[in-house]
């Protein structure tokens, strides 16, 4: 059982920045995704165990970076030129680096982003 911490989140000007942290109680690949009110948790980021390889959803790409120390457990979610759209609960997950809900095993309870125009 791995269990995951997120922090970070919190209240931006769009086209500012925020960094997440997801702390992992063990190893793992980890995944993030997001769940704005009235829509489906959607995958937006992930890093493999050994951080060889990332993935993003095209909707971040060029604006966020997945990455992480595992001296520390940890996996970062830089988020830059954030938009209104990026407002929501931002979770991450893990057992899996890939983009669906189903693949993952473990999660976090969430932390708030919200942008504001």
């Amino acid at each position: 059982q791995v269990q995951l911490v997120e922090s970070g989140g919190g209240l931006v000007q769009a086209g500012g920045s925020l960094r997440l942290s997801c702390a992992a109680s063990g190893r793992t690949s980890v995944g993030w995704f997001r769940q704005a009110p009235g829509k489906e948790r959607e995958f937006v980021a992930s890093i493999t165990w050994l951080g060889t390889n990332t993935y993003y959803a095209d909707s971040v790409k060029g604006r966020f970076t997945i990455s992480r120390d595992n001296a520390k457990n940890t996996v970062y979610l830089q988020m830059n030129s954030l938009k209104p759209e990026d407002t929501a609960v931002y979770y991450c997950a893990g057992g899996s680096w890939g983009t669906s809900l189903d693949e993952y095993k473990y999660w976090g309870q969430g932390t708030q982003v919200t942008v504001s125009s």
